[in-house]
């Protein structure tokens, strides 16, 4: 079988265009507190507070909400979660003492014979400890962490990866790969319990494009390049990949190949599934030498029994360490549009996004609100001028009181469309548009469909902000049959209020979105906040209350994870959603490419549950 590297030389050299490899400063740099929030989501220069006035604003200028005040948003929460602006949670400044590592003298030297970059820093060690859960992000304002990693290894290529995982067989070491580190499922997380030393494999110096094929739309990356970053060198060799999920910004190719991650777009792009053509893994078989997963060929599609691609795909750091893919690429669209429509109510919105589905003529994205999402989202923006007050009252009359539409049912769908030709795009969107029409939907226009798309990026700034004020907030999914949708739906909220009223929360929020659509189903993104003032133990509540309305995800016919994966917070209910035999079929899988419990994560069917 040629190796990865050898078949990348032959495309070097062959008669397809490709180019060296390409190298460039990462959105993303090695030292992530440079730039990154240590105990929240995102940059540092970006975020919501409330300034001096009590107004909240959104500060920096990376997005287009950036350095406007939001009184309209600052009323919603006053209104939602009874907050006082004056009542604000201090949170803990950055830790100066950490756990002491466990780590020999005979290991280290090893590492340092290994002419690897290290650290044993307690900062370095602290940011790869988690991803972003709210328990995570919680434990690092308020907090600590019972267990972080011992040291921090940053590989380059794929051979310094196998150099760190034969190390690990023969000093009997944990080794956890990571990545962007935006995992919302504590799949980054040290098991508390290992007392063996854990490195932290960190991929975002294997961050190169090693080679683009224009003949056959093909791009090989190493696993650690960011999906902005990714996208930023694509766009002037005129392409794209198309795979753009929340967390693209900071999430990693490699995090995505390891969770089955989907994209806004997948409807044009498909998903990671669809994307990838061949990926490499470093396994934790140590033969000499170390076992690689891999496919021989990069052909299309092969009919040469079960794909083996799919172990690697889901397997959370798992089995091995993915180090190289090969992805489609597309040219860049030559048209771009958005769009967005109000619906009278939510049935009749998955209703139209239902046969939309049918005909086949989704654009890139088209996503849902419901009528709880819808109106926070319109207070995400700032005061409006004298002008502006009158054109949003007409828009006000003309929905509710000429159409008819009750302002605290409607909801409103945002789409992007992409295409090569104008008069095609112009024919999916007229096809969009007269569906809609038959469920009772208004066109409202472009520039709120791209607000909404946009304000995607913003929205996981937001629980920082609620932290400080008592407020938690987390979001999950699931994908459920068309036919379900609308019950799951209307069953987990009133699960949720439920369970509400039941722990004395008077004050919650919980909304859901239609974000993907397929042939037989949807996905459904349910985001859940409560005010936690007075409740003892809050973090243990909010993830009571998710876990059983994960429960009722799961009786009315939705699935574990649509996206996220099962990671340490869902994994009591990974047997029941792949039975016994894929239980089975897994432990055989771990056990065989995996036999020294090198990569002891804990994700997915361990020991290690949720906390209730």
């Amino acid at each position: 079988m040629a190796s990865m590297s050898e078949q990348k030389q032959h495309k070097m050299t062959g008669e397809t265009s490709a180019n060296e490899p390409i190298e460039f400063e990462s959105a993303v740099p090695k030292i992530r507190q440079e730039l990154l929030r240590w105990n929240g989501w995102g940059y540092k220069d970006s975020g919501f507070c409330v300034n001096d006035k009590n107004v909240i604003e959104f500060t920096g200028d990376r997005y287009p909400i950036g350095n406007r005040e939001l009184p309209y948003f600052t009323k919603w929460c006053e209104k939602t979660f009874d907050v006082t602006w004056e009542l604000k949670n201090s949170c803990q400044n950055l830790p100066k003492h950490f756990p002491e590592p466990i780590l020999s003298a005979e290991l280290l030297e090893a590492i340092k014979e290994l002419a690897i970059d290290y650290s044993t820093d307690g900062v370095d060690r602290l940011f790869r400890a988690h991803g972003h859960t709210l328990r995570e992000i919680y434990l690092l304002k308020y907090g600590s962490f019972q267990r972080i990693p011992d040291i921090v290894l940053w590989p380059k290529c794929h051979e310094d990866v196998v150099k760190i995982v034969n190390m690990c067989a023969r000093y009997g070491t944990v080794c956890i790969p990571f990545g962007g580190g935006t995992s919302v499922s504590r799949a980054a997380c040290c098991p508390p319990d290992e007392r063996r030393t854990i490195i932290s494999l960190d991929t975002s110096q294997m961050n190169r494009i090693l080679w683009i094929d224009r003949d056959n739309l093909l791009i090989c990356c190493e696993s650690g390049i960011i999906g902005q970053d990714l996208e930023r060198m694509l766009r002037p060799q005129g392409f794209t990949c198309g795979h753009e999920p929340d967390s693209y910004e900071f999430s990693s190719l490699g995090g995505w190949v390891a969770t089955r991650a989907s994209g806004m777009k997948k409807n044009t792009y498909g998903n990671i599934e669809d994307l990838v053509v061949r990926m490499r893994m470093v396994t934790g078989r140590t033969e000499d030498p170390v076992i690689t997963l891999e496919r021989g060929s990069l052909v299309p599609r092969a009919s040469c029994g079960p794909d083996f691609d799919h172990v690697i795909l889901g397997s959370e750091g798992t089995l091995g360490v993915i180090t190289d893919i090969v992805l489609k690429i597309r040219p860049l669209p030559r048209i771009v549009k958005y769009g967005s429509i109000v619906f009278p109510h939510f049935l009749s919105g998955v209703r139209a996004l239902r046969e939309i589905a049918k005909e086949r003529c989704q654009p890139a994205s088209i996503r849902l609100m419901d009528n709880e999402q819808f109106q926070m989202g319109q207070t995400l923006r700032p005061e409006s001028s004298w002008g502006g007050l009158i054109l949003q009252g007409l828009k006000h009359i003309y929905v509710t009181r000429i159409k008819g539409f009750q302002w605290d049912q409607i909801c409103v769908a945002t789409l992007l469309m992409e295409g090569d030709v104008a008069a095609d795009v112009a024919t999916q969107e007229r096809k969009i548009y007269k569906i809609a029409d038959k469920y009772g939907g208004i066109p409202a226009g472009e520039a709120n469909g791209e607000r909404g798309y946009m304000l995607t990026f913003v929205i996981a700034y937001i629980r920082d902000l609620g932290l400080e004020f008592n407020v938690l907030a987390e979001s999950f999914e699931t994908s459920v049959p068309w036919n379900r949708a609308l019950s799951l739906c209307r069953n987990v909220k009133s699960r949720v209020a439920r369970d509400c009223k039941a722990r004395g929360i008077r004050k919650y929020f919980i909304s859901c979105r239609v974000t993907q659509t397929y042939d037989e189903g949807c996905c459904v993104y349910f985001y859940l906040a409560i005010s936690y003032a007075g409740i003892e133990n809050p973090v243990e509540t909010y993830e009571a209350i998710e876990h059983t309305a994960r429960e009722e995800i799961l009786a009315n016919g939705g699935s574990l994870s649509h996206h996220h994966g099962v990671g340490k917070i869902r994994a009591s209910f990974y047997p029941e959603a792949v039975g016994e035999a894929g239980v089975s079929l897994y432990r055989a899988t771990k056990a065989h490419l995996d036999p020294h419990n090198i990569f002891a994560t804990g994700n997915m069917i361990s020991e290690y549950k949720s906390k209730l």
